[in-house]
């Protein structure tokens, strides 16, 4: 059936023929329709011959489909003397015979789905609703547990919703950002409750509390102190104060707390201490006061006493003070002023005059005393007697190469950030043009921590923009150390400053141990060598390592820094917050106070910067063109040699030699005496082994220079 049904989909007509006991609907299956003109049931074969004139008008007639405009949606079938229009399977004739449409399965059949029924071709399907998948029967459906069938992550409860899931907390917590993990409500937070001293979370809300000594009023927020004297009989006689827990006794001022700690006595200021009042001594609120008999008055020291003055009887005619003397007076003037011949009266006195102020250029009167000023174009100095010209840097061509400043009453030459003062004190060069190999040691120790290490690589940056970065001028490496050594570039790696500040910057914190000794082993045996971009020893380019530290390390650095040292590397040791000095004192070269640094945190390493900035500055400068310095410093400056050499062949000198070799022989005598006998051979002698050995140390001198000029052609080919 299924196959003739298919094969009528494709025009064909089938004519049906059963033959005996033939199953007449099975014959239906398999026909055309209409059936009454398809299908054929005979009781033999013989009868099969009847139908030869049924099967000739049937077939043997015009082909309607083709000569006739049909209007057949799917198929056209032809039938004697005409055509029928036939659908495909799934679908059915409509009413006007013509078009088709499509057999509602759903509509027609029991389904059974427990939700939705979709048609399909020729067919229909079961589908379930959305958070429901279908069971294996293909008709029922079940709920999706997405709790039970993912990985929800939930840090609490996981709860299933239509189409998916969400994570809740537990009660008093609320949902992170990332819909997952739970925190802690804090409820003093989120509501502002107006605690005056402190607010506690619960497990659901919140509550006021006051700090000790106080008690929370009705209103749930605000603190009263608790009021000890108010709330018991304290039995203070005077004043009761409020402490924390309890209350003490005061008295008021002038009086003393006695013994029991509650009552009070009067203070006897004229008993409890040496008045020296010469007649008597009455006590008052705070304090005392001496009082003179009848016909006294009380002395400016406020003790003694003294007969009423004569200033004080009569019109004495003082125009500022009158003095009693024993029996009458005398007038005095206010400082600053002299009395005038008759006595009484008062006139200024020239200070200028009477004293010797010292001005420099003018003095000027002033009341009772008198100041100093200057001529025009000169100001004071700070000692306000000597002048000097306003600006010494505007008023002479000082040839200042960067910066005058006046000193005094002269200047002198400074120069900007970066550049140093030359030789002839004007002029100005860069301090950091110069050739050096330079290693970081940087510690990236746990107890660093992330925040400190941003710190530490803005340091390393600071240093790098000081410094001229090219493969002929200053190599820079870069190791961090935990537990273990991790190189993060080497003196080969990169030729200019912008590519070694961005692989600073992308350096990662190792955050672990803290092995400075096995850092400085791994520096001293590799970081120096000319694999990983250090220059030859020969070319006598200056090494240099700065090893930066927090904290004591877990192994030793003693061996591994003497090492490199007694190689010629210049050691730097930088330490913040709990580096040891000890081991700071042992990385560091000598002298320490140049090379090694220390701060008690963080806030102050941009000035150790500076100070580091300024050594190497100062190290390059006083590296170039010299020659090799001792185990662990830059090379130092070594003096020329001079005219100085010749003070064996001078008289004196000769005079000085032989005098130690006749002390020893005899009574020393006068020079005179010494010089008469400088032929003598012994003299001589001495004189040849003294010549012999100046020639030894100029020929060494000589030596020594030449090193120094191969050591300045070497460099110049990294310039």
């Amino acid at each position: 059936a299924e196959v003739a049904a298919k094969a009528r989909d494709t025009g064909i007509l089938i004519f049906a023929i059963g033959v005996g006991q033939v199953d007449f609907n099975t014959l239906k299956s398999i026909g055309s329709e209409p059936h009454e003109d398809h299908v054929f049931l005979v009781a033999n074969f013989s009868q099969i011959e009847t139908l030869t004139s049924v099967f000739q008008k049937k077939l043997c007639t015009a082909h309607m489909c083709s000569t006739l405009e049909h209007n057949c949606a799917h198929f056209c079938i032809n039938i004697p003397g005409s055509y029928i229009c036939r659908c495909k399977q799934g679908y059915i004739l409509n009413s006007d015979q013509t078009t088709c449409r499509t057999v509602d399965y759903c509509a027609s059949e029991n389904h059974g789905c427990e939700h939705e029924c979709v048609n399909a071709d020729g067919s229909y399907l079961c589908q379930c609703h959305e958070g429901f998948a279908l069971n294996p029967d293909k008709k029922t459906c079940t709920k999706i547990d997405y709790c039970a069938s993912s990985n929800h992550g939930c840090q609490h409860e996981c709860v299933n919703t239509d189409d998916s899931y969400s994570c809740h907390c537990l009660k008093g917590f609320t949902l992170n950002p990332d819909k997952k993990t739970c925190r802690r409500i804090n409820y003093c937070a989120l509501n502002k409750p107006g605690c005056e001293h402190e607010c506690v979370n619960t497990e659901e809300s919140y509550y006021c509390r006051c700090h000790r000594g106080y008690t929370l009023d009705p209103n749930g927020k605000t603190c009263s102190r608790v009021d000890h004297c108010a709330q018991q009989d304290h039995g203070c006689e005077q004043l009761c104060l409020n402490t924390e827990d309890s209350f003490v006794c005061q008295c008021s001022e002038g009086f003393l707390i006695n013994e029991d700690l509650k009552t009070c006595s009067r203070v006897d200021y004229c008993l409890l201490s040496d008045h020296g009042c010469e007649y008597s001594c009455v006590n008052m609120d705070r304090s005392f006061a001496c009082q003179c008999p009848e016909g006294h008055v009380l002395r400016s020291d406020g003790k003694t006493c003294a007969k009423l003055d004569s200033c004080a009887l009569g019109d004495h005619g003082c125009e500022h003070s009158c003095v009693s003397s024993e029996d009458s007076f005398v007038c005095q003037c206010f400082e600053g002023y002299i009395l005038r011949e008759d006595g009484k009266t008062c006139r200024r006195k020239d200070v200028c005059q009477a004293i010797d102020h010292g001005c420099e250029h003018i003095c000027v009167n002033s009341d009772d005393s008198y100041t100093c000023e200057c001529l025009e174009g000169f100001q004071l100095a700070e000692d306000g007697k000597r002048c000097r010209r306003k600006d010494v840097c505007k008023s002479t061509h000082h040839g200042c190469e960067h910066i005058c400043v006046n000193n005094g009453n002269s200047y002198i030459c400074k120069c900007s950030e970066g550049f140093v003062l030359a030789e002839d004190g004007r002029r100005c060069k860069k301090c950091t043009e110069g050739p050096i190999d330079l290693v970081f040691v940087i510690d990236g120790s746990k107890s660093l921590g992330e925040e400190n290490f941003e710190v530490v690589k803005q340091f390393v940056t600071g240093i790098i923009d000081s410094l001229t970065i090219s493969p002929k001028a200053a190599r820079v490496g870069l190791l961090q150390y935990s537990t273990q050594v991790r190189t993060e570039f080497t003196l080969r790696n990169f030729n200019s400053a912008k590519d070694m500040k961005k692989a600073v910057a992308h350096m990662k914190y190792m955050g672990k141990g803290s092995m400075t000794g096995l850092a400085l082993k791994h520096m001293f045996e590799r970081s120096f060598t000319q694999g990983e971009g250090a220059r030859p020893l020969s070319t006598r380019v200056p090494r240099a390592a700065i090893v930066f530290t927090d904290g004591r390390a877990q192994d030793d650095v003693s061996e591994w820094a003497s090492k490199a040292k007694a190689n010629g590397i210049t050691m730097y040791a930088v330490g913040v917050g709990k580096a040891i000095e000890e081991e700071l004192q042992e990385i560091a070269s000598e002298p320490t106070n140049k090379h090694l640094f220390y701060a008690e945190d963080f806030s102050t390493m941009d000035e150790i910067s500076e100070k580091l900035k300024k050594g190497i500055c100062e190290a390059l400068e006083d590296s170039d063109g010299r020659q090799d310095s001792p185990a662990g410093e830059l090379p130092k400056r070594v003096q020329q040699p001079t005219v100085q050499h010749r003070y064996l062949f001078e008289e004196d000198n000769l005079l000085r030699s032989t005098q130690k070799l006749s002390h020893s022989t005899k009574p020393s005598g006068s020079p005179l005496e010494e010089k008469h006998d400088q032929c003598k051979c012994e003299n001589l002698i001495m004189f040849q082994n003294l010549a012999n050995e100046e020639v030894r140390k100029l020929t060494q001198r000589l030596e020594e220079m030449t090193q120094r000029m191969e050591a300045l052609e070497n460099r110049l080919r990294y310039r």
